[in-house]
Parts: structure tokens; C-alpha cells; sequence
């Protein structure tokens, strides 16, 4: 090995593998490694290289990704990946899953990881969601490790993710998620669930703005933005105009087998009324679906208060917002659950789920952040490629 071409921002393993300072591998040589030193005879490292390649190159399941790792031996030992002929069994992969990784602390590091690669120069917006890992639901229980997450839509990047223990709710992490993350100048949008004081309070003497829907758990908050525009809304089906304290933006959109007409009212009258932090507009969003499939439509409708003044935030702009939310359903949690088959993954000793759940965000923020909004097909191109894939996690 010539070590006079490495840079000043690189760095060489023992298996002679030059890697980048701040590169996911870097941070995969910080996690500790608990187990002895007699018997050792894969480095903690090379082991999680080895399983993200193998989830970049569509393998889920230990079995799959032992099977993956066999198949390419001799190609991952010229990339100085593999150092012996014998590859790792399955059951290595599960002891390190279940045993050896402290979930916690392999969590915090990752998130430094995604947070450095946060790009601030441009509007940032936040969402914040909270998600059960089906497949470590034990038998006859009715709960397994469930994970509040706090994520960049636009970035495709976890910045934070903890466990939300079983005698315990979002509410109560909420606080404690979003003390880990810089919000000047984020936007922070949550469900019902989050729609709290406290937390509001939080994110503005942060720097931050929220957006947040309004159920029944607010049910006083909920009754006086609804009172304010049904009023409206009968003078509107009758012809009348609007009056000038409510204003109105729609757009209707065409795909997935249904036609989508979205309408916001927005008021600034419930400002001085409402025992709420910082509000600045309340809103009232109907959605209102035709599908092919079978006659007639659905409507639904939805209130929410946000922080954002009318001169930050037209009811243009505020309708757009309101479908960031889902980025975190349909860009993350579905793409975990359906891409990456975490709920049929039955991993239930140890912290074997949630170290797979980190895992499944790494893949996915990898695939995202280069280009690739197919993950599937993503995953089809790497599998082909390993070489490609190892440079996401060598490069900083």
C-alpha cells in the first residue's frame, strides 16, 4: 500500500482500506465493540459495512444478507472489505443486532452522522412521527419497540430517533427529541398527537415555527377553530364572498387513480383568543377525492393552528406545508416498512430491531441523498455494483 497518495482527510483500517475522515465508515470504527478479544475474527466495522451493503443490495433478513455476502467473497475481499476466506455466518449478524451494538449509542452516532450532512442554506422543514417495529412484537403481547423520529423530508435524512418506552407516550420524548436537534429556522410539523403547549413553546424559543393539526385531544382548540369557519363556509356554498378576515387558496391535482381538490380557509382572528403560544393562524383544510375505482367521493376535513405569520406563510404556501407531514408516512415509514420489509423482519431479542431500524434509516438516507427516489431500483443497481455502494459509505 502506498500511503504517500492518502490525503490529509483520509485514513487506512488495518485491512489496508482507505476511508475519509467523517465518512459513515469513520463513524462505524467509533462504535464500541463489546465483545472479547479471543475468538474475535470480524472487526464491529467491517461487520456493519457488510450489512449495509448487503440492505443496498436488497438483502433484509440475516439469512439473505449471509447468502449476499457469500455470493461476492472473493469480489468484497479485493475491496478489502473481507479479510479471511471464510465469510460471517448468520448468526453473527444476529449477535451483533441483538447483542454486541448498543442501540443507544449507535443511535446517537448515526445522528451526529445525518446532522452534519444537513444542508441549512435552504428552508428547512421537519417532521416529527412516532412508529411501531411490528416484527418485534413478541407473541401474545400487544406492543413492541416503538420509535419517535424526527426527519428531514426534503434531505431524506433521520436526524434524531428514541425509543418511546412502554410505560410511556410521544408526548412525554417529544421535548427531549427535539432538544437534540437545532431548530432556528426550522419549520416543525406533527401530528394530533404532538399538537401540545409545551412543545409549541419550545420550538419558537428555539427559533423554530410549528404547524400542527388539531383533533379531539384539544377539543376546546379544535371547537373554536371550526366555530370560526362554518360560517364562512355556509355563506361560501350560498354564493356569498368571503369576508376579509378569512382567506382561501385550492388546487386540485390528478394521480394514483384520483382526482384531489385541497382547500384552506385561514384566519388571524383566533390569535388573541386562543390559550396557545405563539399562534399566529388557524386553519381549516378539506380534501375532497374522486377515484377511478368506484363512483362518488370522499371528503375530509381537518383543522390546525401554526406559528407562521400571514406574511411568512400565504394559505398557498400553508396548503403546500400541510403535505410535508406525510413525507415521513410515505418517504420513510413506508419505504422502512414495504422497500425494506422492516415489519416482516421478526426481530425480537435483544435490540436487534431498533439497530435494524437504524440501519434501514442509513440505507434509505444514502439512496435519497444521492439521487436515487427509487429506492427500489436504487437497491437493483447496487446489488450489481457493490463497488458504487461502497463508496457511499467511504466518501465523507
Amino acid at each position: 500500500m502506498d500511503y504517500t497518495n492518502l490525503t490529509p482527510n483520509q485514513e487506512i483500517d488495518e485491512n489496508e482500506l482507505v476511508f475519509d475522515i467523517g465518512s459513515l465508515y469513520h463513524y462505524f470504527t467509533r462504535v464500541l465493540d463489546t465483545r472479547k478479544q479471543k475468538g474475535k475474527r470480524y472487526t464491529l466495522s467491517s461487520l456493519l459495512v457488510l450489512m449495509v451493503l448487503a440492505k443496498l443490495g436488497g438483502e433484509d433478513k440475516p439469512s439473505g444478507i449471509t447468502d449476499w455476502v457469500a455470493e461476492r467473497a472473493e469480489q468484497l475481499k479485493g475491496m478489502r472489505i473481507l479479510a479471511r476466506d471464510e465469510p460471517p455466518c448468520h448468526m453473527t449478524y444476529r449477535r451483533t443486532l441483538q447483542h454486541i451494538v448498543d442501540a443507544q449509542a449507535f443511535d446517537a452516532l448515526i445522528q451526529e452522522y445525518h446532522q452534519q450532512r444537513m444542508e441549512t442554506e435552504r428552508e428547512i422543514i421537519l417532521t416529527m412521527d412516532g412508529k411501531t417495529l411490528r416484527g418485534t412484537i413478541p407473541t401474545g403481547e400487544m406492543r413492541g419497540t416503538h420509535l419517535l423520529t424526527v426527519y428531514a423530508p426534503r434531505q431524506g435524512l433521520v436526524l434524531v430517533q428514541a425509543q418511546v418506552d412502554q410505560k410511556e407516550n410521544e408526548i412525554v420524548v417529544a421535548p427531549q427529541v427535539l432538544n437534540q436537534v437545532n431548530l432556528s429556522g426550522a419549520i416543525v410539523i406533527g401530528d394530533a398527537m404532538h399538537t401540545q403547549r409545551e412543545v409549541s413553546h419550545q420550538i419558537v424559543t428555539s427559533g423554530g415555527d410549528y404547524l400542527w393539526f388539531v383533533k379531539d385531544n384539544q377539543p376546546r382548540t379544535r371547537w373554536a377553530i371550526e366555530k370560526l369557519f362554518v360560517h364562512e363556509i355556509c355563506n361560501l356554498r350560498q354564493g356569498a364572498p368571503l369576508s376579509k378576515e378569512i382567506q382561501m387558496f385550492s388546487k386540485t391535482t390528478k394521480g394514483h387513480g384520483r382526482i384531489e381538490t385541497r382547500t384552506i380557509f385561514v384566519s388571524t382572528l383566533l390569535n388573541d383568543y386562543l390559550d396557545w403560544p405563539y399562534v399566529a393562524q388557524v386553519f381549516r383544510l378539506e380534501r375532497v377525492r374522486w377515484h377511478n375505482c368506484y363512483k362518488g367521493k370522499t371528503r375530509e376535513v381537518i383543522y390546525g393552528l401554526t406559528s407562521l405569520t400571514p406574511h411568512q406563510a400565504s394559505p398557498k404556501r400553508l396548503l403546500k406545508l400541510t403535505r410535508e407531514y406525510w413525507g415521513i408516512e410515505n418517504g420513510l415509514h413506508y419505504r422502512r416498512d414495504v422497500t425494506l420489509g422492516e415489519d416482516a423482519t421478526r426481530m425480537t431479542k435483544g435490540q436487534a430491531g431498533r439497530n435494524m431500524a437504524i440501519l434501514n434509516n442509513l440505507v434509505l438516507g444514502l439512496c435519497l441523498r444521492h439521487g436515487h427516489s427509487n429506492v427500489a431500483q436504487a437497491r437493483r443497481h447496487f446489488c450489481a455494483r457493490p463497488d458504487m455502494a461502497l463508496q457511499l459509505l467511504l466518501v465523507a
